[in-house]
């Protein structure tokens, strides 16, 4: 018996030392879950593009995995829990999160840290051309889509809307940017709002077969102390011609879309794939994603983040100078 538990411990530690030995290459990868979010928004583009991206996909570190979600909040808790490992969250939800300041919810949510900034996404409020809806207020009594449930687009459509007084007054319709369309080109919706980059497909798609017009979200929100309230938002237009029809620019505000990822993701990990996605050819395939990604650059990836850094983005940005 002594000589079979000696013979055991032998071939163990012998087990033990190979494995050792193996190169990197025989090793785990270490396993991340990209949360995205739903079909037809720019938060699932953010991590299809990652996940397919060549040095990204064949690295012999990690292996990455896009993951479709129902956008920024359902991400920070995802995130926050390790069910996902990375993901898109607006910069306001970050920052609310970790503050225990999210509406009825006020958990902390400390493991989500910054990566990186991607780009800047407006409020996008859309009508029909002659409906006399001019202001967010106009919307009391109509049938509005306000994004899905779980998503930054209803988060902020709520946040908004209450701010405005009308939350409570409008018929709401929760779903996604493609669904609402398609909901308003059947005049099933008077209305629907969106909290994405421009141009969206969404829009486009309800302007082919619709006369639109965007409501002026930036005076609104100007005139009603929108900005002082909540200063994490900041303001932008929406360009005249961006959308078939709509040929005046259109004031709106605009949150920051973060690329995040949980505390215990490695440093090594995160520093690699910010390494391999803001390099020249990194940035040019993110570009030919999807026009939204235009100002992604060394130069704005560290802008527009009032909450702690990962370790590895740390590294990263202040070896490019960045921080």
């Amino acid at each position: 018996m002594k000589f079979r538990r000696k013979t055991l411990v032998a071939l163990s530690t012998a087990f033990l030392a190979s494995a050792m030995l193996l190169p990197m290459s025989a090793q785990a990868k270490e396993r991340v879950v990209f949360s995205g979010g739903p079909a037809g928004g720019t938060f699932q583009v953010v991590a299809n593009a990652i996940q397919v991206y060549k040095p990204i996909k064949e690295s012999k570190d990690f292996r990455v995995r896009a993951q479709s979600s129902a956008g920024s909040v359902e991400n920070l808790r995802k995130v926050n829990s390790g069910k996902a490992q990375m993901g898109v969250v607006y910069s306001g939800h970050v920052y609310l999160g970790r503050n225990g300041k999210m509406k009825n919810d006020t958990k902390k949510y400390e493991d989500v840290m910054a990566v990186g900034w991607l780009y800047g996404a407006p409020g996008q409020l859309i009508v029909r051309k002659g409906s006399g809806i001019k202001s967010t207020k106009d919307l009391a009594g109509k049938k509005v889509g306000v994004g899905n449930a779980g998503s930054g687009a209803f988060a902020n459509c709520e946040l908004f809307f209450t701010h405005m007084g009308v939350w409570d007054k409008i018929e709401r319709n929760a779903m996604g940017y493609n669904d609402a369309a398609q909901a308003f080109g059947n005049n099933q919706l008077d209305a629907f709002w969106l909290f994405t980059a421009f141009p969206s497909g969404a829009v486009i798609m309800a302007a082919q077969t619709n006369d639109i017009e965007l409501v002026n979200l930036g005076k609104d929100a100007e005139e009603s102390g929108f900005f002082d309230e909540y200063p994490y938002f900041s303001k932008l237009s929406v360009p005249a011609g961006t959308y078939r029809g709509v040929d005046y620019e259109s004031p709106s505000f605009q949150d920051s879309a973060l690329w995040v990822a949980n505390s215990k993701v490695s440093e090594d990990t995160v520093y690699k794939m910010l390494s391999a996605v803001y390099s020249d050819e990194g940035l040019a395939h993110m570009k030919a994603q999807k026009k939204t990604f235009k100002n992604m650059a060394l130069d704005t990836g560290a802008q527009g983040v009032v909450t702690p850094w990962h370790p590895g983005a740390i590294k990263f940005w202040k070896e490019k100078g960045m921080m």
